[in-house]
């Protein structure tokens, strides 16, 4: 009988001393990411699971602004991926105070990288019924008043981008509104939707999102238009899963991810 109830304990022990060992090896990263890495890391996230089964990636998909303000009200996450430096800069600690004003510090020391580059498109639905050519037909045609445009708001990266489109032909994003030849969207994919459902006659968005819809590019913006396009990347300090942040993101700079991204038109940037 004390020979049996040896082996129980002995048995016992080994159960909790093994799901301990599980517990110290297993994680849930949580991944803040802009909303036109939706496609991209949902396909990323299949395949690491060959490469580290014992992590669960849980990924909040929004704009880059809704997204730090998140993290600055408390969200847990591990690791942010912003559609612009600005919002990763608001964050950064090591950072000046034009571009962190508020001098918050989320940004986990060293583990910073820009991760990859992007395009702004000009995007139409189907068969293009309006005919618009290029980016500056479309702003001659929005000072006659004759096309409906879909942007981001101000606090969207891509809404930011647009805006300095404007810029750089003249046009003033209050008077069109005004005007009633803009519509407005709280992230990319709220923009890529309404010209999917040809509900305006274009939209500003990122190429990766008109590639993941299907939708026509009828011209790319420049560097001179409205400036590169750089997602950045970081672990964050109130991670409480840092070693497997930092593979993950290791592993988002390999061979593996960079093809996936490039497959809908990201530029993989090297470190």
């Amino acid at each position: 009988m004390k020979k049996i109830l040896m082996m129980s304990l002995t048995l016992l022990l080994l159960l909790m001393l093994s799901t301990t060992a599980l517990a110290d090896v297993s994680s849930e990263l949580v991944v803040f990411a802009a909303a036109s890495m939706t496609e991209t890391l949902t396909r990323i996230a299949e395949l690491y699971k060959e490469t580290a089964p014992e992590v669960t990636l849980v990924f909040n998909f929004d704009s880059s602004g809704t997204l730090k303000t998140q993290i600055q009200e408390g969200a847990d996450c591990d690791l942010f991926i912003s559609a612009a430096p600005k919002q990763m800069n608001q964050l950064d600690i090591s950072r000046d105070e034009s571009a962190n004003p508020d001098r918050l510090d989320f940004v986990l020391e060293g583990t910073r990288i820009n991760l990859l580059e992007n395009k702004v498109a000009l995007a139409v639905p189907e068969g293009n019924p309006a005919a618009i050519e290029s980016f500056k037909d479309l702003a001659e045609r929005l000072k006659a008043g004759g096309v409906l445009l879909a942007m981001g708001n101000a606090d969207v990266p891509v809404g930011q981008y647009t805006q300095k489109i404007l810029a750089y032909y003249g046009l003033n994003e209050d008077a069109l509104a005004k005007a009633g030849v803009l519509t407005y969207g709280t992230n990319v994919k709220e923009v890529t939707t309404q010209v999917s459902e040809a509900a305006v006659d274009c939209g500003i968005i990122y190429g990766t999102d008109a590639c993941s819809a299907g939708l026509d590019v009828v011209d790319t913006a420049t560097a001179e238009m409205c400036g590169q396009v750089i997602y950045p990347a970081a672990v964050l300090n109130i991670t409480k899963s840092e070693a497997a942040a930092k593979t993950f993101l290791e592993y988002l700079t390999g061979p593996e991810a960079s093809a996936v991204f490039e497959a809908v038109g990201f530029t993989p940037i090297s470190r």
